[in-house]
């Protein structure tokens, strides 16, 4: 596919979101902000929340809603910034948890919704997405160092504060977070691992029995998006964007970035797929050969 380059600048891009009149969101990992580019590619800068901005979703009530993992450390490896300091703890100094904000995109205002759940503060949320109830499903990756790893979980709440609730735990490195077109089965990737994961949904933030495993590979996978037959489609991390296909083919789509983030579907056939390449702060745009699944909100 050929690839053009939309925005470049954006920091370590994640989060991609289409805007109702098509301008396209993003997150800046490491500036800890968010940026907003135009169809022209002009860019600015629309909220500062600090931190580290890891995914966002439209909400029901046109707000953006956007999980932030609390920082990371920065250092450089063979000319790339990477999330991960020379000691490879994912940690940074001074580090007091992760949160949830909800942010105007007109004005930049920021509400802080959640930090944790009964006492225990978030370590590192990383993705969202809003099912048809106007819910929404949220990972925590949590941190690493040399020598351990926190357990992540799966996360559910209500856009207005309340419905917390931890839907599932002991995940190794859950990162992308999607739902079925029919908005049955909640899918996660794991980092770490390289699995995709899937629950049988039972009921807004409810789940059934324990997860599938729909696929593993040797990547590390990032977020994910779903296209509306079904195909799950996630960036894994030096290996472009990996799909699932619904008869279990899976296929890589090459990007020019090992640090291929993140995907999101958009236009007016769901046919635009933008893809965030955060090794170079760009963002990038291909015509996908199949239409993207419109989102909730």
């Amino acid at each position: 596919m050929d690839i053009e380059i939309v925005a470049e600048g954006l920091g370590f891009a994640e989060g991609p979101v289409e805007m109702p009149n098509g301008d396209i969101v993003t997150v800046d990992v490491r500036g800890g902000r968010i940026m907003r580019t135009q169809p022209d590619g002009s860019t600015r800068e629309i909220a500062s929340p600090g931190g580290g901005p890891n995914g966002a979703a439209i909400g029901p009530d046109g707000a953006l809603y956007v999980v932030n993992n609390g920082g990371f450390p920065w250092s450089e490896r063979s000319g790339l910034l990477i999330p991960v300091d020379e000691n490879g703890s994912t940690r940074p100094p001074n580090f007091e948890g992760g949160w949830v904000d909800r942010i105007d995109p007109e004005t930049g205002d920021i509400d802080r919704l959640f930090d944790g759940l009964d006492g225990e503060r978030f370590l590192g949320p990383n993705d969202i997405v809003f099912d048809q109830s106007g819910g929404f499903w949220f990972t925590d990756l949590g941190k690493s160092d040399a020598r351990s790893m926190d357990r992540g979980s799966l996360f559910y709440a209500r856009p207005d504060g309340t419905g917390l609730r931890r839907v599932a735990s002991n995940l190794t490195g859950p990162n992308g977070v999607g739902l079925s077109p029919d908005g049955s089965i909640v899918y996660v990737a794991e980092t770490n691992t390289g699995r995709l994961l899937a629950w049988n949904i039972a009921g807004p933030g409810e789940v059934s029995g324990s997860p599938k495993i729909m696929m593993a590979t040797p990547n590390h996978f990032d977020s994910l998006a779903v296209e509306a037959d079904g195909t799950v489609v996630v960036a894994a991390i030096s290996h472009g964007i990996c799909m699932l296909r619904p008869s279990g083919e899976i296929d890589y789509v090459e990007v020019p970035d090992v640090m291929t983030t993140n995907v999101c579907f958009a236009g007016d056939d769901m046919q635009s797929a933008y893809i965030t390449m955060s090794a170079s702060g760009r963002l990038g745009k291909v015509r996908w050969p199949r239409p993207g699944l419109r989102l909730a909100f």
